[in-house]
């Protein structure tokens, strides 16, 4: 029998609202610290940064109740309408969208920029949830892996077109998701696979890296023959062809790719990143200062608004997707590990939670918002600290702007609209 809740919090886990609160706080700190100039000195200027997000952060509330009010069975009812609304927005970019940075990824309403591609995630993890949870699906079957990548990838290509690689990059963290549910790991490791491969062509070329995997393959079917004899070839002769046929184009097709479709500054970046070029003026002139901002701080950082360097403006972006460098060098180690433990904290308590459904959607969505989180917090920290390419992935809750703001708390909120009726008949 279906029970009804009047009251819209009850049952909602306080400790992930908790931590939600206490990351938009802390962001908007260090927004605060990145952005205000001798000249700034009122915080509800709300023609700077740190003014606008606090505006975001108010009109944050009325968004969560809004999220809160509806029934948990809405948004698994709904889901498929909201995912094509959502590419609808995507492809209404092309014609109507505004143009930052080379990228058609905002629309604009008079002073106020959104970019559809933050909101998206959460359709889609949606989206992937109710298409996972069909009791009749099977994700060992390729016709139903066909189906899950058509839905996470058809955002991630739209995206890609805007073009915004970097946005795009976010939907592997299905994989993780995909991979609780049933999917074979043979995909994440061909994957990493993928990504050594496509390193090792850059680092040390085309011609080193294939004469080194065919020598590798010719010895491995060698030493199967030894142990097997001559009858393992007669009967997987066509899969050892296979085998050095896709392994030559890949390898091409990755060396083809990398000097051909990749743009000079991705080229460049790659190269200031594996160490084959040394460029802290220009290409990497973004990291170097991060990095240096970051050690700058020391073990437990200079104090709040006394860090020089972000004073002095010399990390560009640094409110956007460079905000961990001024986390590094005013709150030092100390607080960057904090940080850090925190986002740990709310993904352990999301994927806990997860567990606890009884319901297979909301266990599934809830995973998908834990490993969007990860992916985000990976990739945005690796990049700030020189470990990983410069991609325009923000941190969440931190970095400054509305819809990357909007689009995780409508992302968590949801999770937590969804865990507050799991003991509920849907």
């Amino acid at each position: 029998m279906r029970q009804e809740r009047n009251n819209i919090f009850a049952e909602i886990d306080w400790l992930l609202v908790f931590l939600f609160a206490i990351l938009v706080g802390f962001g908007w700190m260090n927004i605060y610290a990145a952005s205000k100039t001798e000249d700034n000195i009122q915080i509800l200027d709300f023609s700077t940064n740190y003014g606008k997000q606090i505006l975001w952060i108010i009109l944050s509330v009325p968004l969560i109740v809004i999220i809160l009010f509806f029934n948990s069975k809405f948004y698994e009812k709904y889901s498929s309408i909201f995912y094509i609304i959502s590419l609808i927005m995507l492809m209404l970019l092309f014609p109507l969208g505004k143009e930052i940075n080379g990228a058609k990824s905002w629309f604009n309403f008079g002073g106020m920029s959104l970019q559809p591609s933050e909101f998206v995630k959460a359709f889609t993890a949606l989206a992937v949830a109710k298409l996972l949870s069909d009791r009749q699906y099977n994700l060992s079957l390729i016709k139903n892996q066909i189906k899950a990548f058509i839905i996470i990838f058809t955002p991630a290509v739209l995206i890609t077109l805007q073009p915004d690689a970097g946005s795009a990059l976010i939907y592997l963290a299905f994989f993780f998701v995909l991979n609780r549910e049933g999917l074979t790991l043979n995909y994440i490791i061909l994957g990493t696979l993928a990504i050594v491969i496509f390193i090792s062509t850059i680092f040390f070329g085309f011609a080193s890296v294939l004469i080194t995997l065919l020598s590798l393959i010719t010895i491995a079917v060698g030493y199967a023959i030894y142990r097997g004899g001559k009858r393992f070839f007669r009967f997987n002769w066509y899969k050892v062809l296979a085998l050095y046929i896709v392994t030559t184009l890949f390898v091409f097709g990755t060396n083809f790719t990398y000097n051909n479709i990749f743009k000079q500054h991705h080229r460049d970046r790659f190269e200031v990143l594996l160490g084959l070029k040394t460029d802290k003026k220009n290409i990497g002139y973004n990291s170097h200062q991060s990095e240096l901002t970051i050690s700058s701080g020391g073990w437990t950082g200079k104090g709040f608004l006394k860090g020089d360097i972000t004073k002095g403006d010399f990390v560009p972006e640094q409110h956007t997707d460079y905000i961990f460098s001024t986390i590094g060098e005013e709150w030092g180690f100390l607080g960057s590990s904090i940080v850090i433990i925190l986002f740990m904290l709310m993904m352990y308590r999301i994927v806990y939670l997860s567990e606890t459904h009884s319901n297979k959607f909301g266990r599934i969505y809830g995973y998908s918002v834990a490993s969007i989180l990860f992916f985000h917090v990976i990739v945005n920290i690796g990049m700030v600290i020189g470990l990983l390419p410069t991609v325009g992935i923000p941190l969440p809750f931190f970095s400054y702007g509305g819809s990357s703001l909007w689009g995780f708390t409508i992302l968590l909120f949801i999770f937590i609209r969804l865990d507050a009726h799991k003991h509920y008949d849907w």
